[in-house]
């Protein structure tokens, strides 16, 4: 089978496509046949090994000090299971899945995985009906993450809410999750993507280029910083007494429970993937090259199987 791996980290063309041997799913385990998979500004991220000073070589550690861990990049990914472990019990062959992971782990560039259907680190879930694999694949780190966040920010009904890099896929998520409870959004982004966060409900727009934040004439309830490119400090200037700031820059715990949810939202139309592009898994070094632009808006989809 085909697999994208890096023996070294560096720009995309460390990305080599290579063939691998089909794995075999243990007892308690599924096989997936991967029809789609994403490519994440943590992907992009692994690869070239772009990490603050501050936390190299702890991250270095974790994920490999001279060269990969893991050769297999990919957070997210959505397909359908081929075969089944003996003391699997709740997955059945043909069943549409999507899953992730989590951010310490990866393997979703590869036309299979196994997966095991009770994860310790990962989640794994039925895919949502009304998606395709495209759309379901671009769901679950941005959709959890936004959804954990907003939890954390004690999101609740009506209040107002800043979205700090409201076009990437955390933004994205983060808007329409915000919107299904009545909030008001103040989405800041480039004035490019505009029409982008407007159309995910977004109520008012920055152009964080022409535009400080921090000085506009209202107060809001949560503060989010989607891009890990803002500070707390500056956003008490605008926060509400007993408002909260939340960052992607903080660690996440993401969990089974936050991927049902944002199935739930994505069944009741709640929340739907913005998908910017497509590119085919031969062309993976071209969508780590556009995801590293820093212009992507929403998510990058990689078709592994038509």
């Amino acid at each position: 089978m085909k697999a994208v791996i890096y023996t070294k980290y560096g720009p995309p063309n460390v990305l080599k496509i290579v063939a691998i041997e089909k794995p075999q799913p243990k007892e308690d385990e599924i096989l997936v046949k991967i029809y789609a998979t994403t490519v994440t500004s943590g992907d992009v991220r692994l690869r070239g090994f772009d990490f603050p000073a501050l936390v190299w070589l702890p991250v270095r550690l974790m994920f490999g000090l001279f060269k990969p861990k893991k050769e297999i990049l990919g957070h997210e990914l959505s397909g359908v299971v081929e075969a089944v472990g003996n003391a699997v019990t709740k997955f059945k062959i043909g069943d549409e899945v999507f899953a992730t992971p989590t951010l310490l782990d990866t393997g979703a560039y590869t036309e299979y995985i196994c997966i095991p259907q009770e994860r310790e680190k990962g989640v794994l879930g039925l895919k949502p009906k009304n998606l395709g694999f495209k759309e379901a694949a671009a769901l679950p780190v941005g959709g959890m993450t936004a959804l954990f966040l907003l939890n954390k920010a004690k999101l609740g009904k009506g209040q107002q809410v800043l979205i700090y890099g409201a076009s990437g896929s955390v933004g994205s998520y983060a808007i329409q999750i915000a919107k299904a409870q009545e909030a008001t959004v103040v989405a800041v982004c480039s004035s490019s993507n505009f029409d982008m966060v407007k159309s995910l409900g977004a109520d008012r727009v920055l152009d964080y280029k022409k535009e400080d934040y921090t000085l506009i004439d209202t107060k809001f309830d949560i503060v989010f910083d989607a891009v890990g490119k803002t500070a707390k400090s500056d956003a008490r200037k605008i926060l509400k007494q007993g408002g909260n700031f939340v960052s992607i820059a903080s660690l996440t715990n993401l969990n089974q429970e936050h991927l049902n949810k944002i199935k739930e939202l994505a069944e009741t139309e709640k929340i739907k993937p913005y998908i910017d592009k497509c590119f085919p898994l031969a062309e993976i070094v071209a969508a780590h090259e556009y995801v590293g632009t820093g212009r992507k808006k929403g998510n990058v989809v990689i078709e592994v199987t038509k």
